[in-house]
């Protein structure tokens, strides 16, 4: 599995609507409104690497009113829960 952070600028009238068009899309798995440099930073969580290219280049590129991306390819995951067992089976506490 192939994990990234898709930092966001965005028109600061659609900053409301982006995050559920963006949940939309095949492999967006969370969508967080954030204070800093970016608007919004959304996970993405696809197997292969063209999965990835073609959520960011493709329909990413469709949603109006984002300005700029930022994407961050994780090489490894640190965390208190198996993500990859979650996400192929569904989450279960």
């Amino acid at each position: 599995m192939i994990s990234a952070i898709v930092m966001m600028n965005a028109e600061r009238e659609r900053i409301a609507a982006i995050p559920e068009e963006l949940l939309k899309i095949a492999g967006v798995t969370e969508v967080y409104s954030v204070a800093g440099d970016f608007d919004l930073v959304a996970m993405v969580r696809v197997k292969q690497p063209d999965d990835l290219a073609t959520v960011v280049t493709e329909h990413f590129a469709r949603v109006k009113g984002i300005t700029r991306t930022n994407t961050l390819i994780a090489f490894k995951c640190y965390s208190n829960y198996d993500l990859e067992h979650m996400f192929q089976i569904g989450f279960k506490e």
